[in-house]
């Protein structure tokens, strides 16, 4: 089964997995609550013939899907979590489906289904030529709050990888030569005594004090950061009453920086801020990880590999209909914030159809950041985006919530899908020594560190709290 033959069965069962994005965009779930998107995905692979591992790292949605046996072993990484307060029609003015309901506003209902479609040929490609080796998916939950993978990553699920494969829906197709930040999120919870705030306001110990002081030196902490470090925070408990003095407040920090050892040390300082603001108001505090994920280390020969399968792909088009369309939406996105996106990556149309290798990017370090970076430090991993959505369209908002619901979408995710099926071949057949290639650069790149996950292993995966929107 040849390349071209890849190609081919994709487009023949395209609509298999159009389906599956869709019925996932029609029933948005929030971090460590996809229990329909996990059992939809898992059920089908499992029908398929893939043997299925279930609540890996302790986590209820997270699961192993993996075909063939032997060496080498390559894995896709699929997400599908949503985020709240983005439903929308599929729509160019905003329309939520439900108020306030959660919504697909970064493509995970692609990211995901693109990975079982190329899941599915790849599993036919070996069942057809008989070469041995293992595909295995994954189904990751939570990747917006950027610590699913990082307990799957605890858990071992990617130690016995030889590479690892993934895409994000985007408004060009390229590949992901720049990295993205290291994170830690961290909860402090302070505790304190009540009193009458008007009768008897020396009585009480505010842990409101507390909070807003530790923001306070969280604030002038920023002025001696490294370059391009981020705190971000919002109060989580004020209090319930102005005039109670609170016994208990709590604030959520996400500590932001280059590499893992720097949001290491500013977690350090960070904490060292919030004892001193108990110190001061005579209260407790306590604090707790939530999430510890790693910057990206991308692989500069599994980068260029993805890079040379568009060639060998039929290139994006889009009907009068689907253009029309994305100029409305284009339409309906804030001038200053749509000419910051296309600042950004400069396209020269609306759908771009091109593919860019943007090696003035390597190095570059983005403000986001992504679990993807934890298992890019335990195998080599590369990474592309495809068209999903007009140019210059801003993640987590509504408009792109619309756009990869759209038949926009789910082409670049078919678009992705091909991609990292032919990528993935080349891998288990070992073309022209390219696993070699990926393999030693990943042990030069590495020099030797060993991945020790961002979350203590004291700490559990949450079923889900409320928490706040991240990547």
């Amino acid at each position: 089964m040849s390349k071209q033959n890849i190609l081919a069965w994709i487009d023949s069962n395209a609509a298999v997995f159009t389906k599956m994005a869709k019925q996932i965009w029609e029933n948005p779930e929030v971090g460590y609550t996809e229990s329909f998107a996990s059992a939809l995905q898992a059920e089908a692979l499992e029908k398929e013939g893939f043997r299925i591992t279930r609540n890996v790292g302790e986590v209820s949605t997270a699961f192993v899907a993996e075909y063939g046996k032997g060496k080498p072993i390559i894995g896709i990484l699929g997400e599908f979590d949503a985020l709240p307060g983005l439903s929308q029609e599929i729509s160019f003015t905003e329309s939520p489906i439900v108020e306030g309901g959660p919504g697909h506003g970064c493509g995970h209902n692609l990211l995901g289904t693109a990975g079982v479609e190329a899941a599915f040929a790849l599993k036919q490609a070996m069942a057809a030529e008989g070469f041995s080796g293992t595909i295995r998916y994954y189904g990751c939950p939570a990747e917006e709050l950027l610590s699913g993978k990082t307990y799957m990553a605890r858990a071992g699920a990617y130690d016995d990888l030889d590479s690892v494969l993934t895409w994000h829906p985007g408004s060009m197709n390229m590949t992901a030569t720049m990295k993205m930040q290291a994170l830690t999120s961290v909860e402090f919870y302070f505790s304190g005594r009540t009193a009458h705030a008007g009768a008897a306001p020396h009585q009480g110990r505010s842990a409101l004090d507390a909070v807003e002081l530790m923001n306070v030196g969280a604030n002038y902490l920023r002025e001696h950061v490294p370059d391009g470090s981020r705190i971000h925070y919002t109060i989580t408990n004020g209090g319930l009453a102005p005039n109670i003095v609170p016994d208990k407040a709590s604030v959520y920090y996400f500590l932001r920086g280059k590499n893992r050892g720097e949001v290491d040390h500013l977690l350090e300082r960070l904490i060292k801020v919030a004892q001193g603001a108990a110190m001061m108001t005579e209260t407790s505090v306590d604090w707790g990880i939530k999430a510890g994920c790693y910057d990206t280390l991308p692989n500069v020969a599994l980068n260029e590999l993805m890079y040379e399968q568009f060639a060998l792909i039929e290139p994006l088009s889009y009907t009068e209909e689907e253009y029309r369309f994305a100029e409305n939406l284009q339409k309906s996105i804030d001038p200053a914030v749509l000419a910051s996106g296309l600042k950004m990556f400069p396209v020269s149309d609306i759908l771009p159809t091109d593919t860019f290798n943007p090696k003035q990017l390597a190095g570059v370090t983005f403000g986001g950041s992504s679990d993807v970076g934890d298992a890019s430090w335990i195998t080599p991993m590369g990474q592309i985006m495809t068209t999903c959505m007009p140019a210059g369209t801003p993640g987590h908002t509504w408009q792109l919530t619309a756009a990869v619901g759209s038949s926009i979408g789910m082409k670049g995710m078919h678009y992705a899908a091909k991609a990292m099926a032919l990528a993935a071949y080349d891998l288990l057949l070992n073309t022209d020594g390219i696993l070699d290639k990926a393999r030693q650069e990943f042990a030069e790149s590495t020099k030797g560190h060993t991945y020790q996950s961002g979350i203590p292993m004291e700490v559990k995966p949450p079923f889900y709290k409320e928490s706040i929107p991240a990547g």
